[in-house]
């Protein structure tokens, strides 16, 4: 049964938005975040609120959010479970950066009037920090520090309707497959937007089951999460250029230049020489906005070579509700009309 109310707090980061249930009025059961993940996958109670929240008239097909719970131990701030239309992921770095941003300006965490300080978030994928930057008590910037990330595999043939094309897959919270559009006629264009989600979704789902899709410690983490198409505008004065539109879950469309998609990306730059120390990422997104990226450690992760991304934005609040479910309205809880 749903609630009669449902409070919400709403932000934007780059145009992306992010809908906070601070206190969610169902209970999710487990111990760690990862493991309440697992189970609110299978609570239909969980799935309800979910969907209520994301789906129309509440909500639309690219609506996006979290649910807070209690982090895995005392050294983090808090957890979160991050969802969608089609349900939970492992990772959001555009909600990770909102989140920062929330904990700060409602007093959850105590941050200097001018200064940092790190919100410590405990994610599905891991524990990630968003370090919050403020000027005379305003926020101003939130760096969001990722778990480790790494290439996965490099050209790997997947067919389309449009025609063959080869694919680096990385991981970054989240495995990506990821290719310039022009490989396939296209831009990161809005005109472009509906071949970039139909050829988008094509790829996640001739690799989901592949062997590339498998996490290497965590089968919580298998499938392809989202496709990232990019457009690689040039490389100069310690900045690579490019130009990035992630189509995740089932054909959702990130407005940002998505946190954990720049995160992959990141990892796969690196790999290829593209990122020397001191050289960062600008990774614009399909609607203009802007996230900045850099490699904070290079390491061995479990056998791999792996990278420690930063990824730096800015997170606006658009709104506080309180949404009522009617239990007589028939459609509850909701439809996406797409």
């Amino acid at each position: 049964m749903l609630p009669s109310t449902i409070a919400t707090t709403d932000y934007h980061t780059g145009g992306e938005p992010f809908r906070i249930v601070a206190d969610p009025p169902v209970r999710v059961e487990g111990s760690t975040v990862a493991e309440r993940r697992a189970r609110a996958i299978e609570d239909s109670s969980v799935q309800a609120l979910r969907a209520v929240l994301c789906s129309e008239p509440r909500g639309h097909a690219d609506m996006y959010g979290g649910f807070l719970v209690p982090p895995d131990d005392d050294r983090a701030d808090l957890g979160v479970l991050f969802w969608h239309k089609d349900g939970f992921s492992t990772a959001c770095g555009h909600g990770t950066i909102a989140l920062g941003v929330w904990a700060v300006e409602t007093g959850r965490v105590s941050g200097p009037e001018t200064g940092s300080v790190d919100v410590v978030i405990d994610v599905p994928s891991g524990r990630v920090t968003a370090r919050v930057h403020r000027e005379d008590e305003r926020v101003v910037a939130v760096d969001f520090v990722n778990v480790p990330s790494w290439v996965v595999a490099r050209d790997v043939p997947v067919s389309t309707s449009r025609g063959d094309v080869s694919v680096t897959v990385a991981f970054g919270g989240a495995i990506y497959a990821t290719l310039p559009a022009a490989d396939l006629g296209l831009s990161v264009a809005p005109e472009h937007l509906a071949d970039l989600i139909g050829l988008g979704r094509e790829i996640k789902w001739a690799l989901n089951d592949a062997p590339v899709a498998v996490h290497p410690t965590d089968p919580r983490l298998n499938g392809i999460y989202g496709t990232i198409w990019f457009d690689d505008l040039g490389d100069s004065d310690g900045w690579v250029h490019q130009r990035n539109v992630t189509v995740f879950a089932d054909g959702e469309v990130d407005r940002s230049p998505c946190g954990s998609g720049t995160c992959a990306r990141l990892a796969v730059l690196a790999a290829a020489g593209r990122l020397p120390e001191g050289t960062r990422l600008r990774h614009d997104s399909i609607v203009g906005s802007t996230f900045t990226g850099t490699v904070l450690e290079r390491l061995d992760h479990d056998g791999r070579p792996a990278v420690v991304p930063q990824v730096t934005g800015m997170a606006y609040r658009t709104g506080e509700h309180t949404f009522s479910i009617d239990p007589h309205d028939p459609l509850v809880p909701g439809f996406v009309l797409r």
